[in-house]
């Protein structure tokens, strides 16, 4: 990764033609500078549009012998030695052109995706990098082995065990990744393949690209190729270079120390879902911006106490955000860990009563109820809730919007519907009645 907190992109377009290893085809790959904040999209010159397809986990179609993306039945084979050579060498944004569905394997290593990036350069961009700190571990593990955690470091780091068919050529090494150690240490490290793995491979019409060129044979404790070993463990640096670049189809950058035994493409990409998943538990937590509107609809503080008769600590309502016609309302409550009923509601374990929920849904109700021409200066009693439904806890720190609509208003009595939302999400709902009276 470049020292610089900037993100970064190709200085000008580089180009490679060859073979791939699956489909045999020849292939010319382009690597384009992208704009910021555009990640990594593989894009198919050889079909009439010219589609775009995103390299992220959601994209993934198989995960046999190498990684598959696809999008609206256009897919490309074999992302992953491109991916990581982009990820390792501080790349964050690029559109990855080719005249076919799979890149060429060259010699087997990204080593030569490696010397196109640096044949095109790189581009500093003004946005700054986002880096996923992993904070909580992160643990998978198949039924045939596989292990593979994630746990927290300040920096990016993998340690990674190779164990082959038997136990044969068991290889361990533990790296932290930065551009200078993946240039030196895991792009040149070549794929490899089982000589009882290839017969099955060939039947399935995958591997024919495939040469002693392309790629490290091993038969019994012989090795075939038509170099000799890059590294004496070779096997387990490749297994590095693949996790990076599956682990970079979660679209975020992270620091962590990945651990993993025996390693796969499908226990990568299982990972990098897990990772998004992480992500996105953690943005759930940042509350929404709230495009609050101008003018009479909005209501601060002051003229919500105006309507309402509750005060400290029972008013539930910090704002009116909007009003939709004469029926619907929009309220907001931050919640935050200074409320008093955090004192004796799971001390330790901070969770917003439901039941205040419920309150603050009655209150932002009866603002839209007592907005009313024919209810102003009354007051509004909550007469019962039905159907009162929780579905997920609310937290110090959550912002809830409060949403509800009146549904029935006949003389004295009024029905509304009633949700509380965080970040989108429902979190609580309820139909209510209410008796409005004079005060």
């Amino acid at each position: 990764m470049p020292a610089s907190d900037r993100q970064h992109t190709l200085a000008k377009p580089a180009s490679i033609t060859g073979t791939s290893l699956h489909t045999g085809e020849q292939v010319t790959l382009t690597l384009q500078p992208a704009p910021e904040n555009f990640g990594f999209k593989f894009r198919r010159m050889d079909l009439e549009d010219k589609p775009f397809i995103p390299a992220l986990v959601e994209k993934v179609q198989k995960v046999e012998r190498a990684t598959t993306i696809a999008e609206g039945g256009v897919n490309v084979h074999t992302v992953e030695h491109v991916i990581s050579a982009l990820a390792g060498m501080g790349v964050d944004n690029a559109i990855i052109e080719m005249d076919a569905n799979e890149p060429p394997i060259v010699d087997g290593s990204s080593l030569p995706f490696v010397e196109l990036i640096k044949k095109a350069g790189l581009q500093e961009q003004s946005e700054a990098r986002k880096i996923f700190e992993i904070r909580e571990p992160i643990y998978q593990e198949t039924r045939d082995g596989t292990i593979i955690t994630i746990v927290p470091d300040k920096k990016f780091r993998v340690s990674c065990t190779n164990v082959g068919p038997g136990g044969r050529f068991t290889q361990y090494i533990s790296l932290e990744i930065n551009p200078e150690v993946y240039e030196k240490e895991i792009a040149p490290a070549r794929t490899f393949v089982y000589y009882e793995d290839i017969a099955p491979l060939m039947e399935k019409g995958l591997i024919k690209g495939g040469t002693l060129e392309a790629a490290v044979v091993v038969r019994g404790e012989t090795l075939l190729s038509k170099q000799p070993l890059r590294f004496n463990n070779e096997f387990v640096r490749h297994k590095i270079l693949d996790i990076i670049g599956d682990l970079m189809l979660s679209g975020k950058r992270i620091t962590g120390h990945v651990i993993a035994v025996r390693p796969g493409h499908g226990p990568n990409t299982e990972m990098a879902r897990a990772i998004v998943s992480q992500y996105n538990a953690m943005r759930a937590m940042v509350p929404p911006a709230v495009n609050i509107p101008s003018g009479e609809a909005v209501l601060d503080i002051n003229e919500v106490m105006n309507i309402l008769p509750h005060r400290y600590p029972f008013l539930l309502v910090d704002r009116i955000i909007g009003f939709e016609g004469e029926t619907k309302c929009r309220g907001i409550k931050n919640v935050t860990i200074n409320e008093q009923f955090f004192q004796g509601h799971f001390p330790g374990h901070p969770i917003m009563p439901g039941v205040l929920q419920l309150e603050a849904m009655a209150q932002v109700a009866s603002i839209v109820l007592l907005r009313m021409p024919s209810h102003q200066g009354k007051i509004g009693y909550f007469l019962s809730a039905n159907n009162v439904k929780w579905r997920k806890p609310v937290v110090p720190g959550d912002t809830l919007i409060i949403e509800t609509e009146i549904t029935k208003a006949k003389r004295s009595i009024a029905q509304a519907v009633g949700r509380c939302l965080v970040n989108g999400q429902v979190v609580s709902e309820a139909e209510l009645m209410f008796n409005v009276v004079d005060r």
